[in-house]
């Protein structure tokens, strides 16, 4: 006889009260667990049933809850205690029987526990672990997470020629939907169809035209053909072969606008941009091929075919002398980063809207126009498709910072969890139509950068309240926004979020500065894989914001700013704290 679910999970936690018990470290865990049970109980429900609405989270890969003070909160779990369930203790026998249920706030902290083993303990694609079949486990699905394997999988149709040559299948529907399309073999009139969507646009601009940068459609479009030509063996190619700049003092803003510099002199000698060795992905999160590549992180910024065939004539005399390969030393520093911004578009920049805020002004018209505007399409390209490695960054980002709130959410619309299990089976409008959808966080949110440190001896630097004091600018226009995304190297920055109880914040959980010290001494302190995975993954996140704060002096943020101008958030607008010092 099958044991019922009840007696399975009884032996569940009688097998882990065993392990628990031979750890002195689990058993001060537990007891402190007990404790945060109660003191969440009198803050959350017998002061106030509302006051969780206030909290933000800092986040980590181990968070369970969140915050030490008013704003924030966070209980960091140490997995090696023995304390934490697997997946194989969920399994589809997690659930309760009886009269005696957890209440709301437990359930919410179980099931965003059992969230935390399948992202754990999952060898293979979080989001895949949901997509397994009917009833593969009886979890709520995380709407937070995505399929991180499926959506490479798409992006590689979407970046490959067909076998002719033709262009990729940009046409297609989004999604899983366009995967299952690509899959059938077409008629020969429906291959008519496809040929007449040849000049379809590339899917990683997102919003109207009119929400973007001018022709950055057009711009993405030529850059692909222009890095994907159909024969890479042609003898007239020529190729610009780079490694990523490592000198300590680069960081990785720095990085980015060199590489633009240079993809702008390939352009201009129409030569195809190949990278080499990028020193930020050399650490053991990268495997395989894409160690210490630019592809550990996004997709190649040229066709494999394109990679071989330079890296072949590297190695051969004549086309060093034929000036068929040319490398970073080739040109000036003053060409790299200075040089002449492609003009085989025309000159877009001077019709770039004026949507930046400075002092209560909108910037209309600076000497960099045209730098702003390239910098923010290279960056577009060489970022157009996230790969595997990064896509996991940012689930593991997005649980550790929403996934407690993500839990309450969806228990509320799924009241008899864990007491009975839920069918995790995908209709045919979830699995196909609906699979493009973008991850769940918490919406409107407002990223901020706050830039301080060294970063004095450059531009004039501000303290927190004054990019507070622009927050509170927008959410007079936008009353519903009281979440912000924060990033900071400053440990002061994220001590003083304490003061603005009315707002949730959210931040990585990784060690700050405390007083003054380089940016190469402090990325050298946190181990080369912390310092570019936390930095990207806030990058990232503040693109996908619903508004930005941040400093024009900052290259950072004035990357992240071009970034957001080919995403469709040109109407968003940008508030700076200072100006561009180039400008």
């Amino acid at each position: 006889m099958e044991p019922t679910p009840q007696k399975s999970l009884d032996r569940i936690i009688s097998q882990r009260a065993v392990q628990m018990s031979a750890s002195l470290q689990c058993k001060t865990w537990v007891l402190g667990f007990f404790c945060g049970i109660c003191i969440a109980y009198l803050f959350l429900v017998a002061f106030n049933p509302y006051k969780a609405a206030e909290f933000g989270v800092g986040f980590t890969n181990s968070l369970a809850a969140v915050s030490t003070n008013s704003s924030t909160f966070s209980l960091e779990v140490d997995k090696n205690a023995g304390c934490d369930f697997s997946s194989k203790d969920i399994g589809n026998s997690a659930k309760f029987e009886g009269s005696n249920q957890p209440s709301d706030v437990n359930k919410a902290a179980l099931l965003y526990s059992a969230w935390t083993a399948v992202l754990d303990d999952s060898k293979d694609s979080y989001g895949e672990f949901f997509n397994r079949g009917p009833n593969r486990t009886s979890l709520p699905r995380p709407p937070y997470v995505e399929d991180c394997k499926m959506n490479v999988e798409i992006n590689k149709i979407l970046d490959m020629r067909g076998e002719n040559g033709s262009l990729p299948r940009w046409s297609l529907w989004k999604g899983k939907l366009g995967l299952e399309l690509f899959r059938v073999a077409f008629t020969s009139e429906e291959q008519k169809l496809q040929a007449a969507f040849q000049n379809a646009s590339p899917p990683w601009v997102l919003g109207s035209d009119e929400d973007n940068f001018p022709l950055t459609r057009l711009v993405q479009r030529h850059l692909w053909i222009h890095q994907h030509p159909q024969n890479c063996n042609k003898p007239n190619l020529r190729f610009l072969v780079a490694d990523w700049w490592r000198l300590p003092g680069f960081g990785i803003g720095a990085q980015l606008a060199g590489m633009a510099g240079l993809l702008a002199i390939a352009i201009n000698e129409n030569r195809i941009l190949v990278t080499g060795y990028y020193n930020r992905a050399d650490h053991g999160g990268c495997q395989g091929s894409s160690h210490a590549h630019w592809s550990c992180y996004f997709f190649p910024e040229a066709a494999q075919e394109c990679r071989d065939r330079a890296n072949e004539l590297m190695k051969t005399k004549e086309a060093w002398d034929d000036h068929i390969i040319t490398v970073k030393d080739n040109y000036t520093s003053k060409e790299i980063w200075g040089g002449r911004i492609p003009r085989v578009w025309g000159e877009p920049w001077n019709y770039l809207q004026p949507t930046t805020d400075v002092d209560g002004n909108l910037l209309r018209h600076h000497r960099k126009m045209d730098r702003r505007w390239w910098r923010a399409q290279a960056l577009r390209y060489l970022m157009r498709f996230q790969s595997e490695y990064t896509c996991r960054l940012l689930n593991v980002a997005r649980h550790s910072a929403f996934g407690l709130e993500a839990a309450e959410m969806v228990l509320r619309t799924i009241r008899s969890w864990p007491k009975e299990s839920v069918d995790s089976s995908l209709s045919d409008i979830e699995n196909f139509v609906w699979s493009n959808h973008k991850p769940w966080i918490p919406r409107p949110i407002l990223s901020i950068h706050v830039r301080m440190g060294d970063k004095a001896c450059e531009m004039k630097v501000v303290e927190f309240e004054n990019y507070m004091h622009l927050a509170e600018r927008i959410r007079r226009k936008f009353p519903n926004l009281n979440s912000i995304w924060l990033s900071t190297e400053m440990q002061e920055v994220i001590d003083k979020t304490i003061l603005y109880p009315h707002w949730k914040f959210y931040y990585t959980n990784v060690t700050r500065q405390i007083g003054n010290m380089s940016m190469a001494a402090y990325e050298a302190s946190l181990g080369r894989e912390t310092s570019t995975n936390y930095p990207l993954v806030n990058f990232l996140m503040a693109t996908d914001a619903d508004f930005f704060i941040g400093a024009l002096g900052s290259t950072w943020c004035f990357l992240i700013d071009g970034m957001r101008n080919t995403a469709g958030k040109v109407m968003a607008g940008y508030l700076s704290v200072n100006r561009d010092r180039f400008w």
